[in-house]
Protein backbone atom coordinates (compact mmCIF):
# COMPACT_ATOMS: atom_id res chain seq x y z
CA UNK A 1 0.00 0.00 0.00
CA UNK A 2 2.77 2.45 0.94
CA UNK A 3 4.54 1.78 -2.38
CA UNK A 4 1.32 2.62 -4.26
CA UNK A 5 0.91 5.87 -2.30
CA UNK A 6 4.50 6.88 -3.09
CA UNK A 7 4.03 5.93 -6.76
CA UNK A 8 0.82 7.98 -6.89
CA UNK A 9 2.55 11.06 -5.45
CA UNK A 10 5.47 10.67 -7.84
CA UNK A 11 3.08 10.35 -10.81
CA UNK A 12 2.17 14.05 -10.58
CA UNK A 13 5.73 15.21 -9.89
CA UNK A 14 6.23 16.19 -13.50
CA UNK A 15 6.73 19.76 -14.73
CA UNK A 16 4.08 19.35 -17.45
CA UNK A 17 1.46 18.07 -15.02
CA UNK A 18 2.30 20.82 -12.53
CA UNK A 19 1.90 23.48 -15.24
CA UNK A 20 -1.39 21.94 -16.31
CA UNK A 21 -2.62 22.04 -12.74
CA UNK A 22 -1.51 25.65 -12.32
CA UNK A 23 -3.30 26.59 -15.54
CA UNK A 24 -6.40 24.70 -14.41
CA UNK A 25 -6.39 26.41 -11.01
CA UNK A 26 -6.01 29.89 -12.51
CA UNK A 27 -8.69 29.28 -15.16
CA UNK A 28 -10.98 27.81 -12.50
CA UNK A 29 -10.60 30.91 -10.32
CA UNK A 30 -11.34 33.17 -13.30
CA UNK A 31 -14.39 31.17 -14.36
CA UNK A 32 -15.66 30.98 -10.79
CA UNK A 33 -15.18 34.71 -10.23
CA UNK A 34 -17.06 35.84 -13.36
CA UNK A 35 -20.81 36.14 -12.74
CA UNK A 36 -22.64 34.16 -15.38
CA UNK A 37 -20.05 31.44 -15.80
CA UNK A 38 -19.82 28.32 -13.65
CA UNK A 39 -17.38 25.67 -12.51
CA UNK A 40 -19.33 23.06 -14.46
CA UNK A 41 -19.02 25.12 -17.63
CA UNK A 42 -15.28 25.52 -17.12
CA UNK A 43 -14.74 21.77 -16.64
CA UNK A 44 -16.93 21.06 -19.68
CA UNK A 45 -14.79 23.37 -21.85
CA UNK A 46 -11.54 21.68 -20.82
CA UNK A 47 -12.87 18.11 -20.86
CA UNK A 48 -12.12 17.50 -24.59
CA UNK A 49 -8.52 18.65 -24.07
CA UNK A 50 -7.87 15.75 -21.69
CA UNK A 51 -8.57 13.15 -24.38
CA UNK A 52 -4.99 13.04 -25.62
CA UNK A 53 -3.38 13.25 -22.18
CA UNK A 54 -2.28 10.57 -19.77
CA UNK A 55 -5.09 9.75 -17.29
CA UNK A 56 -3.29 11.27 -14.29
CA UNK A 57 -2.54 14.47 -16.22
CA UNK A 58 -6.05 14.92 -17.59
CA UNK A 59 -7.79 14.19 -14.30
CA UNK A 60 -5.37 16.44 -12.38
CA UNK A 61 -6.33 19.27 -14.75
CA UNK A 62 -10.04 18.68 -14.16
CA UNK A 63 -9.81 18.55 -10.35
CA UNK A 64 -7.67 21.73 -10.41
CA UNK A 65 -10.44 23.48 -12.34
CA UNK A 66 -12.96 22.16 -9.82
CA UNK A 67 -11.01 23.46 -6.82
CA UNK A 68 -10.15 26.83 -8.35
CA UNK A 69 -13.69 27.43 -9.61
CA UNK A 70 -15.34 26.60 -6.30
CA UNK A 71 -13.13 29.03 -4.41
CA UNK A 72 -13.13 31.70 -7.14
CA UNK A 73 -16.80 32.42 -6.61
CA UNK A 74 -16.02 34.30 -3.40
CA UNK A 75 -14.30 37.14 -5.31
CA UNK A 76 -17.37 38.53 -7.07
CA UNK A 77 -19.60 37.54 -4.15
CA UNK A 78 -17.63 39.79 -1.80
CA UNK A 79 -16.72 42.63 -4.15
CA UNK A 80 -19.86 42.89 -6.30
CA UNK A 81 -22.57 41.05 -4.33
CA UNK A 82 -22.83 38.74 -7.32
CA UNK A 83 -22.00 35.10 -6.47
CA UNK A 84 -19.72 33.68 -9.14
CA UNK A 85 -21.10 30.22 -8.42
CA UNK A 86 -24.15 28.80 -6.66
CA UNK A 87 -21.89 27.62 -3.84
CA UNK A 88 -20.96 31.24 -3.01
CA UNK A 89 -24.48 32.59 -2.48
CA UNK A 90 -24.12 32.75 1.32
CA UNK A 91 -20.76 34.53 0.97
CA UNK A 92 -22.59 37.61 -0.31
CA UNK A 93 -24.58 37.96 2.93
CA UNK A 94 -21.65 39.25 5.00
CA UNK A 95 -18.86 39.55 2.44
CA UNK A 96 -20.39 42.44 0.51
CA UNK A 97 -21.32 44.47 3.63
CA UNK A 98 -17.71 44.08 4.78
CA UNK A 99 -16.48 45.37 1.41
CA UNK A 100 -18.82 48.36 1.69
CA UNK A 101 -17.32 49.15 5.10
CA UNK A 102 -13.80 49.18 3.63
CA UNK A 103 -12.99 45.68 4.89
CA UNK A 104 -12.69 43.98 1.50
CA UNK A 105 -9.11 42.77 2.20
CA UNK A 106 -10.23 41.12 5.44
CA UNK A 107 -13.27 39.51 3.79
CA UNK A 108 -11.22 38.17 0.87
CA UNK A 109 -8.41 36.97 3.13
CA UNK A 110 -10.73 35.11 5.49
CA UNK A 111 -12.59 33.57 2.53
CA UNK A 112 -9.39 32.40 0.83
CA UNK A 113 -7.89 30.88 3.99
CA UNK A 114 -11.16 29.15 4.93
CA UNK A 115 -11.45 27.83 1.37
CA UNK A 116 -7.98 26.35 1.67
CA UNK A 117 -8.39 24.69 5.06
CA UNK A 118 -11.97 23.58 4.36
CA UNK A 119 -10.84 21.84 1.20
CA UNK A 120 -7.73 20.40 2.86
CA UNK A 121 -9.71 18.77 5.67
CA UNK A 122 -12.19 17.25 3.23
CA UNK A 123 -9.38 15.81 1.07
CA UNK A 124 -7.82 14.19 4.14
CA UNK A 125 -11.23 12.71 4.95
CA UNK A 126 -11.49 11.52 1.34
CA UNK A 127 -8.07 9.84 1.48
CA UNK A 128 -8.56 7.93 4.72
CA UNK A 129 -12.29 7.41 5.15
CA UNK A 130 -13.71 7.28 1.62
CA UNK A 131 -14.55 3.56 1.43
CA UNK A 132 -16.11 3.44 4.91
CA UNK A 133 -18.13 6.63 4.37
CA UNK A 134 -19.35 5.42 0.99
CA UNK A 135 -20.72 2.23 2.57
CA UNK A 136 -22.79 4.32 4.99
CA UNK A 137 -24.02 6.68 2.27
CA UNK A 138 -24.97 3.68 0.15
CA UNK A 139 -27.52 2.69 2.81
CA UNK A 140 -29.46 5.91 2.30
CA UNK A 141 -32.79 5.37 0.58
CA UNK A 142 -35.59 7.71 -0.51
CA UNK A 143 -36.77 7.93 3.11
CA UNK A 144 -33.44 9.29 4.39
CA UNK A 145 -33.06 11.77 1.51
CA UNK A 146 -36.59 13.06 2.11
CA UNK A 147 -35.85 13.60 5.82
CA UNK A 148 -32.62 15.48 5.08
CA UNK A 149 -34.29 17.66 2.44
CA UNK A 150 -37.23 18.49 4.73
CA UNK A 151 -34.83 19.36 7.54
CA UNK A 152 -32.89 21.60 5.14
CA UNK A 153 -36.08 23.49 4.34
CA UNK A 154 -36.34 24.55 7.99
CA UNK A 155 -33.20 26.63 7.43
CA UNK A 156 -35.44 29.16 5.69
CA UNK A 157 -36.16 30.81 9.04
CA UNK A 158 -32.51 31.76 9.46
CA UNK A 159 -32.36 33.22 5.95
CA UNK A 160 -35.38 35.47 6.51
CA UNK A 161 -33.87 38.48 8.24
CA UNK A 162 -37.02 40.50 8.96
CA UNK A 163 -40.01 38.22 8.56
CA UNK A 164 -40.28 34.44 8.64
CA UNK A 165 -43.55 34.74 6.71
CA UNK A 166 -41.76 36.50 3.84
CA UNK A 167 -39.05 33.82 3.90
CA UNK A 168 -41.66 31.06 3.66
CA UNK A 169 -43.43 32.84 0.78
CA UNK A 170 -40.12 33.17 -1.06
CA UNK A 171 -39.31 29.48 -0.48
CA UNK A 172 -42.76 28.41 -1.69
CA UNK A 173 -42.25 30.49 -4.83
CA UNK A 174 -38.92 28.73 -5.38
CA UNK A 175 -40.51 25.30 -4.93
CA UNK A 176 -43.34 26.23 -7.32
CA UNK A 177 -40.83 27.29 -9.96
CA UNK A 178 -38.97 24.00 -9.53
CA UNK A 179 -42.14 22.10 -10.50
CA UNK A 180 -42.21 23.68 -13.96
CA UNK A 181 -41.40 21.20 -16.73
CA UNK A 182 -41.49 17.42 -16.94
CA UNK A 183 -42.35 15.78 -13.62
CA UNK A 184 -39.95 13.19 -12.17
CA UNK A 185 -41.08 9.55 -12.31
CA UNK A 186 -44.42 10.23 -14.09
CA UNK A 187 -42.88 12.37 -16.89
CA UNK A 188 -46.01 14.54 -17.13
CA UNK A 189 -45.56 18.17 -18.20
CA UNK A 190 -46.59 20.75 -15.59
CA UNK A 191 -47.09 24.51 -15.62
CA UNK A 192 -45.70 24.88 -19.16
CA UNK A 193 -48.84 26.57 -20.60
CA UNK A 194 -47.99 25.20 -24.03
CA UNK A 195 -44.50 26.76 -24.11
CA UNK A 196 -42.15 24.00 -25.29
CA UNK A 197 -39.07 25.77 -23.87
CA UNK A 198 -40.54 25.24 -20.40
CA UNK A 199 -40.55 21.44 -20.80
CA UNK A 200 -37.01 21.34 -19.46
CA UNK A 201 -37.93 23.66 -16.59
CA UNK A 202 -35.82 26.58 -15.38
CA UNK A 203 -32.07 26.17 -15.08
CA UNK A 204 -30.46 27.13 -11.79
CA UNK A 205 -27.71 29.26 -13.42
CA UNK A 206 -29.97 31.79 -15.25
CA UNK A 207 -32.08 32.01 -12.09
CA UNK A 208 -29.01 32.68 -9.95
CA UNK A 209 -27.64 35.27 -12.38
CA UNK A 210 -30.99 37.02 -12.57
CA UNK A 211 -31.80 37.08 -8.85
CA UNK A 212 -28.40 38.39 -7.81
CA UNK A 213 -26.40 39.86 -10.71
CA UNK A 214 -29.18 41.40 -12.84
CA UNK A 215 -31.08 42.57 -9.74
CA UNK A 216 -27.91 44.26 -8.50
CA UNK A 217 -27.44 45.94 -11.90
CA UNK A 218 -31.02 47.25 -11.80
CA UNK A 219 -30.47 48.55 -8.27
CA UNK A 220 -27.32 50.35 -9.40
CA UNK A 221 -29.21 51.94 -12.30
CA UNK A 222 -31.83 53.17 -9.86
CA UNK A 223 -29.09 54.78 -7.77
CA UNK A 224 -27.90 56.62 -10.90
CA UNK A 225 -24.40 55.24 -10.73
CA UNK A 226 -23.41 56.75 -7.43
CA UNK A 227 -19.67 56.92 -7.07
CA UNK A 228 -18.22 54.18 -4.91
CA UNK A 229 -16.11 54.76 -1.85
CA UNK A 230 -12.50 54.50 -3.06
CA UNK A 231 -11.09 54.07 0.44
CA UNK A 232 -10.29 50.42 -0.17
CA UNK A 233 -8.14 51.33 -3.18
CA UNK A 234 -5.53 52.98 -1.04
CA UNK A 235 -5.71 50.58 1.88
CA UNK A 236 -2.63 48.69 2.94
CA UNK A 237 -2.83 44.93 3.02
CA UNK A 238 -0.65 42.95 5.35
CA UNK A 239 -0.56 39.21 4.81
CA UNK A 240 -4.05 37.93 4.03
CA UNK A 241 -5.69 41.14 5.20
CA UNK A 242 -6.83 39.95 8.63
CA UNK A 243 -5.31 39.50 12.07
CA UNK A 244 -5.50 36.69 14.58
CA UNK A 245 -8.04 38.71 16.57
CA UNK A 246 -10.37 38.86 13.56
CA UNK A 247 -10.79 35.08 13.49
CA UNK A 248 -10.54 34.44 17.21
CA UNK A 249 -13.26 32.07 18.36
CA UNK A 250 -14.09 30.82 14.86
CA UNK A 251 -12.93 27.24 15.51
CA UNK A 252 -16.42 25.90 16.23
CA UNK A 253 -17.88 27.63 13.16
CA UNK A 254 -15.14 26.24 10.95
CA UNK A 255 -15.39 22.62 12.06
CA UNK A 256 -19.19 22.58 12.00
CA UNK A 257 -19.20 24.08 8.49
CA UNK A 258 -16.57 21.63 7.23
CA UNK A 259 -18.59 18.72 8.65
CA UNK A 260 -21.75 20.00 6.95
CA UNK A 261 -19.96 20.57 3.63
CA UNK A 262 -18.27 17.17 3.62
CA UNK A 263 -21.42 15.36 4.71
CA UNK A 264 -23.68 17.01 2.14
CA UNK A 265 -21.05 16.55 -0.57
CA UNK A 266 -21.05 12.80 0.05
CA UNK A 267 -24.81 12.61 -0.60
CA UNK A 268 -25.34 12.62 -4.39
CA UNK A 269 -27.57 15.34 -5.76
CA UNK A 270 -27.17 18.07 -3.11
CA UNK A 271 -23.76 19.72 -3.54
CA UNK A 272 -22.23 23.09 -2.69
CA UNK A 273 -25.29 25.11 -3.73
CA UNK A 274 -27.10 23.70 -0.68
CA UNK A 275 -24.35 23.23 1.89
CA UNK A 276 -23.14 26.85 1.99
CA UNK A 277 -26.63 28.11 2.84
CA UNK A 278 -27.23 25.38 5.42
CA UNK A 279 -23.84 25.94 7.08
CA UNK A 280 -24.51 29.69 7.22
CA UNK A 281 -27.91 29.06 8.81
CA UNK A 282 -26.54 26.61 11.40
CA UNK A 283 -23.70 28.95 12.40
CA UNK A 284 -26.14 31.87 12.65
CA UNK A 285 -28.54 29.87 14.82
CA UNK A 286 -25.74 28.93 17.23
CA UNK A 287 -24.17 32.39 17.33
CA UNK A 288 -24.21 34.63 20.38
CA UNK A 289 -25.02 37.58 18.09
CA UNK A 290 -27.32 36.31 15.27
CA UNK A 291 -28.66 39.85 14.74
CA UNK A 292 -25.25 40.90 13.37
CA UNK A 293 -25.32 38.35 10.55
CA UNK A 294 -25.92 40.09 7.24
CA UNK A 295 -24.26 43.29 8.43
CA UNK A 296 -20.69 42.18 7.77
CA UNK A 297 -19.31 39.64 10.26
CA UNK A 298 -16.48 37.22 9.67
CA UNK A 299 -18.56 34.29 10.93
CA UNK A 300 -20.73 34.23 7.80
CA UNK A 301 -17.74 34.05 5.45
CA UNK A 302 -16.10 31.31 7.54
CA UNK A 303 -19.29 29.23 7.37
CA UNK A 304 -19.93 29.65 3.65
CA UNK A 305 -16.39 29.24 2.31
CA UNK A 306 -15.39 26.41 4.67
CA UNK A 307 -18.47 24.38 3.76
CA UNK A 308 -18.53 24.86 0.00
CA UNK A 309 -14.88 23.93 -0.43
CA UNK A 310 -15.23 20.99 1.96
CA UNK A 311 -18.06 19.86 -0.31
CA UNK A 312 -15.58 19.29 -3.18
CA UNK A 313 -13.80 16.54 -1.26
CA UNK A 314 -17.09 15.08 -0.07
CA UNK A 315 -18.50 14.98 -3.61
CA UNK A 316 -15.52 12.92 -4.78
CA UNK A 317 -16.22 10.20 -2.20
CA UNK A 318 -19.22 8.63 -4.00
CA UNK A 319 -17.55 9.29 -7.36
CA UNK A 320 -14.40 7.32 -6.61
CA UNK A 321 -15.92 4.60 -4.42
CA UNK A 322 -19.33 4.03 -6.02
CA UNK A 323 -19.08 5.64 -9.44
CA UNK A 324 -21.86 8.10 -8.48
CA UNK A 325 -21.25 11.84 -9.07
CA UNK A 326 -21.98 14.04 -6.07
CA UNK A 327 -22.92 17.07 -8.19
CA UNK A 328 -22.94 18.36 -11.78
CA UNK A 329 -19.20 19.06 -11.87
CA UNK A 330 -18.19 15.62 -10.60
CA UNK A 331 -20.48 14.17 -13.27
CA UNK A 332 -18.14 15.75 -15.85
CA UNK A 333 -15.11 14.46 -13.94
CA UNK A 334 -16.74 11.02 -14.16
CA UNK A 335 -16.87 11.55 -17.94
CA UNK A 336 -13.13 12.31 -17.76
CA UNK A 337 -12.57 8.88 -16.20
CA UNK A 338 -14.70 7.23 -18.87
CA UNK A 339 -12.78 8.96 -21.67
CA UNK A 340 -9.67 7.12 -20.49
CA UNK A 341 -11.48 3.80 -20.16
CA UNK A 342 -11.52 3.88 -16.34
CA UNK A 343 -14.69 3.05 -14.43
CA UNK A 344 -14.85 4.49 -10.89
CA UNK A 345 -16.29 2.15 -8.29
CA UNK A 346 -15.40 -0.23 -5.46
CA UNK A 347 -12.67 -1.94 -7.54
CA UNK A 348 -10.95 1.32 -8.51
CA UNK A 349 -8.76 1.32 -5.39
CA UNK A 350 -7.44 -2.11 -6.43
CA UNK A 351 -7.20 -1.84 -10.20
CA UNK A 352 -6.00 1.79 -10.39
CA UNK A 353 -4.50 2.42 -6.96
CA UNK A 354 -1.60 4.51 -8.28
CA UNK A 355 -3.99 6.74 -10.24
CA UNK A 356 -6.27 7.18 -7.22
CA UNK A 357 -3.43 8.27 -4.94
CA UNK A 358 -2.13 10.47 -7.74
CA UNK A 359 -5.50 12.24 -7.77
CA UNK A 360 -5.38 12.59 -3.98
CA UNK A 361 -1.96 14.23 -4.28
CA UNK A 362 -3.25 16.46 -7.12
CA UNK A 363 -6.12 17.65 -4.93
CA UNK A 364 -3.77 18.80 -2.19
CA UNK A 365 -1.29 20.42 -4.61
CA UNK A 366 -4.11 22.21 -6.49
CA UNK A 367 -5.49 23.43 -3.17
CA UNK A 368 -2.09 24.91 -2.29
CA UNK A 369 -1.90 26.51 -5.76
CA UNK A 370 -5.34 28.03 -5.24
CA UNK A 371 -4.19 29.58 -1.94
CA UNK A 372 -1.05 31.06 -3.53
CA UNK A 373 -2.77 32.40 -6.67
CA UNK A 374 -5.59 34.05 -4.73
CA UNK A 375 -3.17 35.46 -2.16
CA UNK A 376 -1.09 37.05 -4.93
CA UNK A 377 -4.24 38.35 -6.60
CA UNK A 378 -5.90 39.98 -3.55
CA UNK A 379 -4.60 43.45 -4.41
CA UNK A 380 -5.73 43.10 -8.01
CA UNK A 381 -9.17 41.85 -6.94
CA UNK A 382 -9.73 44.86 -4.67
CA UNK A 383 -9.13 47.27 -7.55
CA UNK A 384 -12.46 46.11 -8.95
CA UNK A 385 -14.09 48.29 -6.28
CA UNK A 386 -12.46 51.40 -7.73
CA UNK A 387 -13.86 50.83 -11.23
CA UNK A 388 -16.83 53.18 -11.86
CA UNK A 389 -20.10 51.30 -12.01
CA UNK A 390 -21.02 52.79 -15.36
CA UNK A 391 -17.99 50.97 -16.81
CA UNK A 392 -18.12 47.81 -14.72
CA UNK A 393 -21.80 46.92 -14.95
CA UNK A 394 -22.02 46.71 -18.78
CA UNK A 395 -19.14 44.23 -18.70
CA UNK A 396 -20.92 42.23 -15.99
CA UNK A 397 -24.11 42.26 -18.11
CA UNK A 398 -22.22 40.83 -21.09
CA UNK A 399 -20.85 37.97 -18.99
CA UNK A 400 -24.31 37.36 -17.55
CA UNK A 401 -25.84 37.01 -21.01
CA UNK A 402 -23.00 34.78 -22.22
CA UNK A 403 -23.27 32.61 -19.12
CA UNK A 404 -27.04 32.25 -19.32
CA UNK A 405 -26.95 31.43 -23.05
CA UNK A 406 -23.99 29.08 -22.73
CA UNK A 407 -25.77 26.87 -20.19
CA UNK A 408 -27.97 25.15 -22.81
CA UNK A 409 -27.38 27.37 -25.88
CA UNK A 410 -30.94 28.71 -25.60
CA UNK A 411 -32.13 32.30 -25.97
CA UNK A 412 -34.94 31.27 -23.63
CA UNK A 413 -32.45 31.06 -20.75
CA UNK A 414 -31.38 34.67 -21.41
CA UNK A 415 -35.04 35.75 -21.30
CA UNK A 416 -35.51 33.76 -18.07
CA UNK A 417 -32.46 35.50 -16.61
CA UNK A 418 -34.01 38.90 -17.33
CA UNK A 419 -37.35 37.85 -15.82
CA UNK A 420 -35.64 36.56 -12.67
CA UNK A 421 -33.65 39.79 -12.55
CA UNK A 422 -36.90 41.77 -12.40
CA UNK A 423 -38.25 39.35 -9.77
CA UNK A 424 -35.04 39.73 -7.72
CA UNK A 425 -35.23 43.52 -7.99
CA UNK A 426 -38.87 43.47 -6.88
CA UNK A 427 -38.01 41.21 -3.95
CA UNK A 428 -35.30 43.64 -2.83
CA UNK A 429 -37.69 46.58 -3.03
CA UNK A 430 -40.39 44.72 -1.08
CA UNK A 431 -37.82 43.37 1.41
CA UNK A 432 -38.35 39.71 0.53
CA UNK A 433 -35.21 37.56 1.01
CA UNK A 434 -33.79 35.92 -2.12
CA UNK A 435 -31.87 32.96 -0.57
CA UNK A 436 -35.04 31.08 0.53
CA UNK A 437 -36.22 31.16 -3.09
CA UNK A 438 -32.96 29.55 -4.22
CA UNK A 439 -33.13 26.98 -1.41
CA UNK A 440 -36.75 26.12 -2.26
CA UNK A 441 -35.89 25.78 -5.95
CA UNK A 442 -32.99 23.41 -5.25
CA UNK A 443 -34.70 21.31 -2.58
CA UNK A 444 -38.13 21.14 -4.26
CA UNK A 445 -37.26 18.38 -6.76
CA UNK A 446 -35.32 16.44 -4.10
CA UNK A 447 -38.30 16.52 -1.74
CA UNK A 448 -40.81 15.57 -4.43
CA UNK A 449 -38.74 12.81 -6.05
CA UNK A 450 -37.85 11.07 -2.81
CA UNK A 451 -41.36 11.44 -1.38
CA UNK A 452 -42.77 9.77 -4.49
CA UNK A 453 -40.14 7.04 -4.50
CA UNK A 454 -40.71 6.35 -0.82
CA UNK A 455 -44.49 6.17 -1.18
CA UNK A 456 -44.18 3.89 -4.23
CA UNK A 457 -41.83 1.63 -2.30
CA UNK A 458 -44.19 1.48 0.71
CA UNK A 459 -47.33 1.25 -1.46
CA UNK A 460 -48.66 4.60 -0.28
CA UNK A 461 -47.83 4.26 3.42
CA UNK A 462 -45.98 7.08 5.20
CA UNK A 463 -45.05 4.84 8.15
CA UNK A 464 -41.62 3.80 6.74
CA UNK A 465 -40.61 7.47 6.75
CA UNK A 466 -41.15 7.45 10.52
CA UNK A 467 -39.65 4.02 11.23
CA UNK A 468 -36.43 4.73 9.34
CA UNK A 469 -34.03 5.80 12.15
CA UNK A 470 -32.11 8.39 10.14
CA UNK A 471 -35.22 9.88 8.52
CA UNK A 472 -37.04 9.94 11.86
CA UNK A 473 -34.18 11.82 13.54
CA UNK A 474 -34.14 14.48 10.82
CA UNK A 475 -37.93 14.82 10.94
CA UNK A 476 -37.83 15.31 14.73
CA UNK A 477 -35.10 17.94 14.35
CA UNK A 478 -37.15 19.63 11.61
CA UNK A 479 -40.26 19.75 13.84
CA UNK A 480 -38.21 21.05 16.79
CA UNK A 481 -36.60 23.72 14.60
CA UNK A 482 -39.99 24.76 13.24
CA UNK A 483 -41.43 25.01 16.77
CA UNK A 484 -38.50 27.16 17.92
CA UNK A 485 -38.88 29.35 14.84
CA UNK A 486 -42.57 29.93 15.56
CA UNK A 487 -41.74 30.74 19.18
CA UNK A 488 -39.08 33.27 18.14
CA UNK A 489 -41.44 34.86 15.64
CA UNK A 490 -44.19 35.20 18.25
CA UNK A 491 -41.76 36.78 20.73
CA UNK A 492 -40.49 39.15 18.05
CA UNK A 493 -44.01 40.27 17.15
CA UNK A 494 -44.84 40.82 20.85
CA UNK A 495 -41.67 42.88 21.25
CA UNK A 496 -42.62 45.00 18.23
CA UNK A 497 -46.09 45.62 19.63
CA UNK A 498 -44.64 46.56 23.02
CA UNK A 499 -42.20 48.97 21.38
CA UNK A 500 -45.03 50.56 19.38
Amino acid sequence: MSSEIIAGILSICDIKIMLLMLMGTIMGIIVGAIPGLSVTMGVALFLPLTFGMEPVAGLSLLVSLYIGGTSGGLISAILLKMPGTASSVATTFDGYPMAQKGEAPKALGVGIVCSFFGGLVSYIVLMFLAPAIAKVALQFSAYEYFGIALFSMTMIASLASDSVAKGIIAAMLGMTLSFVGIAPITSLTRFTFGVTDLNAGFNILPMLIGLFAVAEVLTAIEEKFKKQNLEVRACKIKGFGFTREDIKGQGFNFWVSVAIGTGIGILPGLGGSVCNIIAYSVVKNHSKYPEKFGTGVVDGIVASESSNNACTGGALVPLLTLGLPGDNTTALILAGFMIHGITPGPLLFRSEAVLVYGIFAALIVANIMMLIVEYVGIRAFIRILSVPKNLLLPIVCVFCVVGAFGTNNRVFDVAAMVVFGVIGYGMKKLNYPQPPLILGFILGPILETNLRRGLMRSQGSFIPFLTSPICCVFLIIAVFTLAMTIRKEVLRMKAQKAAA
